[in-house]
């Protein structure tokens, strides 16, 4: 992913080859249109995805809004395979969208039925809490966390739930890192609402004590967004998860390295956010919420794999073994211990937010497509053998939804039938 002034550290290659160690076989990245296009952007990431390992997919961000782009996202569904669309509403004056824009692009994918993403935070407020943060000289990594608090993610969320159930469309949450985005979440679930909500690995495995922490390259490389939170949000996601409240753990992926963090040495706001997890989720998500007790095997099946390949409708392609389905296949240990660092992790990253943890339930062997790519803690992986999957629109999440418009239309009891007035 390209920000600008510099790039993530991983690429489709050395990324892949940290997600099969990891035990995961296939991921769907997040393509960029350049200056606003669609086809661009698209073009862009089909030559980084040359060096491939693994099967891959994308989703699309829309960043502005006009015909053109209406009709760039209807090829792209048609005939590119995308299903789905990523909506940020934080990151003011760089990827942001406003409220009309979310409309606008919700209807757009209701008709295409193409799943709608949202990156929710407040992005007004949350540039209001960095002005803030800086006024009070408070321009370490925790100002990043300071300035944009939970209840912003709980208001983007709440806001981008409404506005879906507004155009009757299913609405998938990214990143879920808080109780405020979970409950808003919950309580639309609970209503009846199409609503996804993915936690993410450090959501689930770290607090943002270290955000405090006073050497600057360590507290720096726990920065992203929306932020890792305080001690409780992480017992509350893993117990979401565990009641299916939320649905799925992804891990949102994104390698800056320490020289990269460094640029935001004297102002937070300049520090590229992101951290890894690709590797490390299956193992985590084992140990966390398998090794607790908090979910069974066949939980732990659904959340990391199979759920994501229904909502993305690659199901059972992928996220299942069965007959006809890809041979992708993991063998997990729940005997042997794992211990995660820079040291020895296949990411390109210089550091890592796990260092030094360890836990129960390691992936001992990596099948894709029927080849052993990771046994005896060593890779055979290729570049340019992973491949492009396509994903079909209309995914089960769109199974009736025609059905809750024509109630909706019955019920207006409109428009009413008037006698003109006499003058």
């Amino acid at each position: 992913m390209d920000v600008g002034f510099t790039a993530t550290v991983d690429d489709f290659f050395s990324g892949q080859a940290a997600a099969l160690a990891g035990g995961t076989t296939m991921h769907i990245d997040f393509v960029i249109p350049l200056n606003g296009s669609l086809t661009a952007g698209f073009d862009d990431y089909e030559k980084k995805a040359k060096k491939s390992c693994m099967d891959y997919g994308f989703h699309m961000a829309i960043t502005k809004w006009d015909e053109t782009v209406s009709r760039e996202m209807e090829l792209m569904v048609k005939e590119k395979g995308i299903n789905s669309f990523k909506f940020f509403m934080a990151y003011k004056g760089i990827l942001m969208i406003n409220d009309e824009l979310l409309l606008k692009g919700f209807k757009k994918c209701k008709s295409l039925g193409a799943v709608a993403m949202v990156h929710a935070e407040n992005g007004d407020a949350v540039y209001e809490g960095q002005q803030k943060m800086i006024e009070l000289g408070i321009t370490g990594p925790e100002g990043h966390a300071l300035s944009r608090p939970a209840v912003l993610e709980g208001e983007a969320t709440a806001r981008a739930i409404r506005l879906a159930d507004f155009v009757n469309t299913p609405l998938y949450v990214v990143h879920v890192m808080s109780i405020d985005a979970m409950e808003e979440i919950a309580k639309a679930r609970k209503s009846g609402q199409r609503v996804i909500g993915e936690p993410i690995a450090s959501g689930l495995a770290l607090d943002e004590s270290w955000l405090w922490h006073p050497d600057f390259d360590i507290a720096a490389k726990y920065v992203m967004s929306p932020p890792i939170r305080k001690r409780g949000h992480d017992k509350a996601l893993q117990a979401a998860l565990s009641t299916g409240v939320l649905q799925l753990v992804g891990t949102d992926h994104c390698a800056f390295n320490s020289t990269q963090k460094a640029r935001g040495i004297d102002d937070f706001r300049k520090m590229p956010n992101g951290v890894n997890g690709i590797e490390e989720r299956m193992h985590l998500v084992w140990d966390i919420m398998v090794e607790s007790g908090q979910i069974s095997v066949t939980d732990y099946v659904r959340i990391t794999s199979t759920e994501c390949a229904k909502i993305f409708n690659i199901y059972p392609r992928k996220g299942a073994i069965l007959p006809g389905s890809d041979a992708d296949i993991i063998i997990l240990n729940p005997n042997s211990s794992f211990e995660m660092s820079a040291k020895s992790h296949h990411s390109r990253l210089d550091t890592n937010v796990y260092e030094g943890r360890r836990g129960k339930g390691k992936i001992e062997v990596t099948i894709v497509g029927g080849r052993v790519v990771w046994e005896n803690n060593e890779l055979k992986v290729t570049p340019g053998t992973g491949r492009y999957i396509q994903m079909p629109p209309y995914s089960y999440l769109f199974d009736g939804l025609d059905k809750k418009d024509a109630i909706y239309l019955n019920s207006l009891q409109a428009p009413v039938k008037r006698a003109k007035a006499s003058t």
